[in-house]
């Protein structure tokens, strides 16, 4: 069985998250092979991917035959990093994770990478998605003497590579991919190499890179922009690569192969940073594109567009382009307000939204504005933002949001919340726009989303706004999904 070198730590189950409950980003990787500077490097490109998970942040360095070091912490990465906790993280390979905890706990124990013992060595692994059928795998294994540390499903991967009988990491390594359902994309290490795997439906986006003579891994390509590293290609689907002091070698299993995609089009709509390469497209472009065509679909009589920072200002840019309304910063964004914001007591959490937006009511004043954003969710903190606007002087409000209304939730490792919980699945458009208190409500249209991307509509997963979910799953596998 496979044993958890770092269990626990400090700040175990004392963090507390904030009541403004925007959707969850998965987790973001990074790692790099051949570079004498590996850790630090490596605590760069966590900086630059930041944004996809603040909860905790960790790094696992090695060098050919001396062993692994580990640090970890809860919070972001400048919180967990020090000057002197990153020198004592010698070596040339280095991987990295920072982390939302999906439907997950917020613990020290499910930090990542997580460095796992078992017989037949050490590995470190860092895990974004979520495995769809990991109940039914920790009961298998649980029955066969497996003993879990943790409550994340990626620990599930170390303990099934335990359970081979196979010799080579590459042979114990498949015998676990074949056994797994839903999204993931993966780094992990041992004393020789660093592997990068995608799922075969290519949920995650994961992308290969080159610093010199060192080749990297990251979940987008902002990381590489930031450390000054090439950007290569992105990882395939189902392709799994090995990085070594040998250089790079790449393997496209066929039991890793399957007929169709499934790439997250929410990456593109929310949570990637504009500046990022992913599925072949940079970011900002097909938010702007969104944005065009959500005007074609839904023009406004206005004065100004509006974009609500950070993830609508390049649909809103879109959007004013098409329909030839200026484009206003109406709303501005506190950018040294987390996720992690303390707020105590109730009079102080109604100030939610006020605390990390505020109001140019010079700008909105008297206007008829257009509010442009990614998306709505459970729709309260919109409500809140749009009586703000009214209270600036709005003389009318138009809200338009760059995807299609959420009708369902993911369970490929995003923390959307269960239907019932979500705006469109429970109120009629006639009755969101009075939810709201806005002038007009307009959502792109799936058609209109699907035809401003550059794939194929069957390569995407679109299944918050269908229902029709590219890996199918049990109910009880709904309740057992603590992703990466």
């Amino acid at each position: 069985m496979a044993k958890n070198l770092y269990p626990g730590g400090r700040g175990e189950g004392q963090v507390r998250w904030s009541m403004q409950r925007r959707i969850k980003e998965y987790c973001g990787l990074f790692g790099i092979c051949g570079h004498r500077q590996a850790s630090y490097i490596t605590y760069l490109g966590l900086y630059a991917l930041q944004h996809r998970g603040e909860e905790s942040a960790g790094i696992v360095s090695s060098d050919d035959g001396k062993g692994m070091r580990c640090h970890k912490g809860m919070g972001q990465v400048a919180d967990v990093f020090t000057e002197e906790s990153l020198k004592k993280l010698t070596g040339n390979r280095a991987i990295g994770h920072v982390r939302y905890s999906t439907t997950g706990s917020s613990l020290m124990k499910n930090a990542q990478p997580l460095l796992m013992e078992y017989q037949k060595g050490v590995t470190a692994i860092a895990h974004n998605g979520n495995l769809v059928n990991s109940r039914q795998l920790k009961r298998y294994l649980e029955n066969r003497g497996s003993i879990f540390q943790t409550t994340t499903d990626s620990e599930i991967i170390i303990h099934l590579m335990a359970h081979s009988r196979r010799n080579s990491f590459k042979r114990r390594l498949l015998y676990a991919l074949k056994r797994l359902k839903g999204a993931y994309s993966l780094l992990l290490m041992d004393n020789e190499q660093i592997v990068g795997v995608r799922d075969p439906y290519g949920f995650r986006p994961l992308c290969l890179g080159k610093l010199n003579n060192a080749f990297c891994l990251a979940s987008e390509t902002c990381a590489f922009d930031l450390i000054g590293a090439r950007f290569i290609r992105e990882v395939e689907p189902g392709e799994i690569v090995f990085l070594s002091k040998s250089g790079l070698r790449s393997l496209h299993p066929p039991e890793l192969k399957t007929k169709v995609q499934a790439m997250c089009i929410f990456e593109h709509i929310y949570f990637a940073r504009p500046d990022s390469i992913i599925f072949g497209e940079t970011v900002h472009s097909v938010r702007k594109r969104l944005g065009e065509q959500l005007a074609i679909e839904h023009p406004a009589d206005a004065d100004i567009v509006i974009p609500v920072p950070d993830s609508g200002t390049s649909a809103a840019l879109g959007f004013s382009n098409m329909s030839k309304i200026p484009l206003e910063w109406g709303i501005i964004r506190n950018h040294y307000v987390g996720r992690t914001f303390i707020q105590p007591r109730q009079e102080i959490r109604d100030l939610g939204v006020k605390i990390k937006f505020n109001v140019l009511r010079e700008v909105i004043k008297g206007k008829r504005i257009v509010v442009v954003d990614d998306s709505i969710v459970r729709g309260t903190t919109s409500r809140k933002r749009i009586r703000n606007l009214r209270r600036a002087g709005a003389k009318e409000v138009h809200l338009r949001i760059s995807c299609p209304p959420h009708m369902y939730p993911c369970f490929y490792g995003i923390d959307f919340p269960k239907a019932s919980d979500l705006l469109a699945r429970r109120m009629s458009l006639k009755r969101i726009k009075e939810f709201l208190g806005v002038d007009s409500i307009g959502y792109l249209s799936l058609e209109g989303l699907l035809n401003s991307v550059k794939f194929p509509k069957e390569n995407y997963c679109v299944a918050c706004f269908t229902g029709r979910y590219p890996v199918k799953f049990r109910n009880a596998d709904k309740y057992m999904l603590e992703g990466g």
